[in-house]
C-alpha cells in the first residue's frame, strides 16, 4: 500500500494523511499526540528537527512503557507491589539504602541470588514483588511463582515427560522470584525436582526467594540434610541475604488504624 504524494496539502488533508501513515507505520503515539505535539511546537517556535524529535520520542517512550507493562504482565505477579509503598519507617530491619542499591538491577546483570527471610507480615513478598517489578521496567525477564506451584509443575512436567521442557523454560529468565518457600515440607522428588530448577539458573540467572524460615530451618521444608544444604548454598552463593525480623509491621498497621477512632473520640 502507498499514499498519495500531494504538495500543498490543506490542513483537513494533511491531518488525514499523518493518521493514514501512521496506521501504515504502526506508529501510534504519532498518531495519538501529533496534534498536541504540533501546537506546542508551534507555540515554543520549535525547529524541524526539534519537533521531529518530539514526535520521535513520544513514540520511543510509549514503545518502552507497552513493553514494561507487558513484562510485568508476563511475570505473573498475584499484585503489584512497588517500593515507593513500603513504609521502611515501619520496619527498620530493612535498610532502604540497600534495597534502592538492589532495585539498580546490578545483582541480576551478574547473576547473583537474593534471599529475604522473616516470619510472616515483615514485608518480604512485597519486597520480592517490587523488586521483581523494578527489573521487569529495566528489561529484564522476570518469572513469579509460589514454591508450592513450582515444584507441583515440576512433578507434572516429570510425569508428561516435559521435564526438560520446563526445567529449560524456567532456566531462560533472567529472574526467578520464587515466593513462600519454607511454609510447606516438600516430599524427596518435589525437592529434587526444584535442586534441578536451581542448578540450572546458578551463576548464569538470578533467583529471589522469600522464607519465613531460617535456613536453619529449612530442613523441615527439605527433609534431606545434604539436599537442603546444596539448596541453600545455590541459592546463597555470592548471595545478598536480607532478614526482615520477626514484628509483623503489617499487623502493627492495622492495630495502629484500629486505634485511630478511639483516638478522635
Amino acid at each position: 500500500m502507498t499514499l498519495p504524494r500531494q504538495r500543498g496539502l490543506t490542513e483537513q488533508a494533511a491531518d488525514a494523511a499523518i493518521d493514514s501513515a501512521c496506521r501504515l507505520l504502526r506508529l501510534p503515539s504519532i498518531r495519538n499526540e501529533f496534534s498536541d505535539i504540533a501546537e506546542r511546537a508551534l507555540k515554543d517556535q520549535m525547529s524541524y528537527r526539534g519537533f521531529l524529535a518530539e514526535l520521535l520520542m513520544a513514540e520511543c517512550d510509549d514503545r518502552a512503557r507497552r513493553r514494561s507493562e507487558r513484562r510485568i504482565k508476563a511475570a505473573g505477579f498475584p499484585r503489584e507491589k512497588s517500593l515507593r509503598a513500603f513504609d521502611f519507617d515501619a520496619n527498620p530491619n530493612i535498610d532502604a539504602a540497600t534495597i534502592h542499591t538492589l532495585a539498580s538491577c546490578e545483582w541480576i546483570k551478574k547473576s547473583q541470588p537474593l534471599c529475604l527471610i522473616g516470619d510472616s507480615g515483615t514485608g518480604k513478598s512485597h519486597m520480592l514483588i517490587a523488586l521483581g517489578t523494578e527489573a521487569a521496567m529495566k528489561g529484564y525477564r522476570v518469572r513469579y511463582t509460589l514454591a508450592t506451584k513450582l515444584v507441583n509443575e515440576l512433578v507434572e512436567a516429570a510425569d508428561e515427560k516435559q521435564l526438560n521442557k520446563t526445567i529449560a523454560r524456567y532456566g531462560r529468565v533472567d529472574l526467578l522470584c520464587i515466593d513462600e518457600l519454607g511454609y510447606m515440607e516438600l516430599d524427596r522428588h518435589g525437592a529434587e525436582l526444584l535442586f534441578q530448577v536451581l542448578t540450572e539458573r546458578e551463576e548464569k540467572n538470578s533467583v529471589a526467594i522469600a522464607s519465613n524460615e531460617s535456613f536453619g530451618g529449612w530442613t523441615k521444608t527439605f527433609t534431606d540434610p545434604r539436599l537442603c544444604a546444596a539448596i541453600v548454598d545455590r541459592l546463597t552463593f555470592n548471595g545478598t541475604i536480607i532478614e526482615t525480623g520477626t514484628d509483623s509491621y503489617r499487623l502493627a498497621s492495622t492495630r495502629a488504624r484500629a486505634e485511630e477512632p478511639a483516638k478522635v473520640s
